[in-house]
């Protein structure tokens, strides 16, 4: 009788095993890259949940480190959801009367004492036609009124001459619908809306602005929500009049993308922040359903300078986006709140910004002035006898964790003096 063969025997018991194990590891694999998608997919931001997520470990080169009792390998580092923040003073905010509804991607005005607030997501499927207005001067939020049926509901360039408020293009509808290159003013006055000439196409979210006689409309996003335009197009306007038939082409801006802030200051006009790249509709999605595409926040300022020519000038302290219309001049210095700045290296979630940035337009310098109550992107901001506010957005998930969450109405306020 032959003698059975142990090594041959182990040696199958030991390459089941291995396989087994292979298989194991691949599927955990699969699970944690379906959890991670999931987690990051756009409808997550609108979810309220109250989950903090913990530390992130990053694998890392072993790293050798002494101290008075031994000699250690250090394998991990560790980035914190929190990593992005600045350190700042916390700032005394007052929670003022809530907007009627809360806003997400709306609009602002300041004329005088009234804020004028436009638009907006209510949430990822529904969006808002109408106008509130906030005044300062009792704090109080009154006087709604309808906009126009074609107009945008969302990512809207706006601008004011004091009276008139101009209003181009924008997303139509939902989720992420497409834009339309439709065009009006609004005479705040007798809340009378007109038509202007539309676009010579349509455009996500451009940067706008009154400049010498001139209505500006640079950048944005094009009509598939995602690729940065650097198409710069001007008409002349008087009193909520257009004195011109057709957009003019100018000087294409140096860098492209949606949710910036334009600013006109001492006759010279700036843009501020931004993003390249966007969410867009899913392919065949009937609905228009919002798919993730990679993003790019940046914080480059550029000055356009009285032979038409772009300058750049020192960057914001971080990268930051979704500031349209977060920002307001206080003497001689353009401040900034909150916004969205690089998604987490990671995890590849959105962070959102909490600080309060100014730009010192004498000494050309960026400072921190301090923290807000909570993080909030899309911020509408205004400023009146000494204090700063602002209203709607959407905040982030609690101190720890700075991904978007819930879409917000409240109004808060600090005291602000340079």
């Amino acid at each position: 009788m032959a003698r059975p063969n142990n090594n041959t025997k182990h040696s199958s018991t030991s390459k089941l095993i291995i396989l087994l194990a292979c298989a194991a590891l691949l599927g955990i694999a699969l699970i944690v890259d379906f959890l991670w998608a999931s987690s990051t997919s756009y409808l997550s931001n609108w979810v309220i949940d109250n989950e903090s997520p913990p530390n992130i470990i990053i694998p890392n080169s072993p790293k050798s480190y002494k101290n008075k009792n031994s000699t250690h390998k250090d394998p991990k580092r560790f980035l914190s959801a929190t990593f992005a923040d600045i350190d700042a003073p916390q700032l005394e905010w007052e929670e003022m009367a809530s907007a009627p509804v809360p806003r997400l991607d709306g609009a602002a005005i300041q004329i005088k004492n009234l804020l004028f607030v436009f638009a907006g997501y209510a949430n990822i499927d529904n969006v808002h036609s109408h106008v509130d207005i906030y005044n300062f001067t009792d704090n109080t939020w009154g006087g709604s009124f309808p906009m126009p049926k074609e107009m945008a509901h969302s990512h809207l360039g706006m601008v004011t001459d004091g009276r008139y408020i101009y209003i181009v293009t924008g997303q139509y509808g939902p989720q992420c619908r497409g834009p339309t290159a439709r065009t009006f003013v609004l005479d705040t006055k007798t809340k009378i809306w007109r038509d202007m000439p539309s676009l010579p196409v349509p455009r996500y979210a451009p940067a706008t602005t009154l400049w010498r006689g001139r209505l500006h409309v640079m950048g944005g996003s094009k009509e598939d929500r995602h690729e940065p335009a650097l198409e710069h197009w001007t008409i002349s306007v008087k009193d909520g009049k257009v004195l011109e038939k057709e957009w003019r082409t100018e000087i294409p801006i140096p860098r492209g993308g949606p949710h910036r802030a334009c600013v006109v200051v001492d006759d010279r006009l700036y843009v501020i922040g931004g993003q390249e790249g966007d969410f867009m509709a899913k392919p065949g999605s009937p609905i228009f359903k919002c798919s993730r595409r990679h993003e790019v926040v940046y914080g480059d300022v550029y000055m356009l300078d009285d032979e038409m020519k772009w300058k750049e000038l020192p960057s914001m302290p971080k990268p930051d986006s979704h500031i349209e219309f977060a920002w307001t001049v206080v003497n001689n210095s353009i401040v900034i709140v909150g916004g969205t700045t690089d998604k987490h290296p990671v995890t590849k979630k959105m962070i959102l910004t909490g600080e309060v940035f100014r730009f010192n337009l004498d000494t050309q310098k960026w400072s921190v002035v301090g923290k807000m109550p909570f993080r909030v992107k899309t911020t509408l901001v205004g400023y009146w006898e000494g204090w700063l506010y602002f209203t709607s957005g959407q905040r982030d998930r609690g101190l720890d964790d700075p991904a978007p969450r819930k879409v917000i109405s409240q109004m808060f306020r600090t005291k602000l003096n340079f």
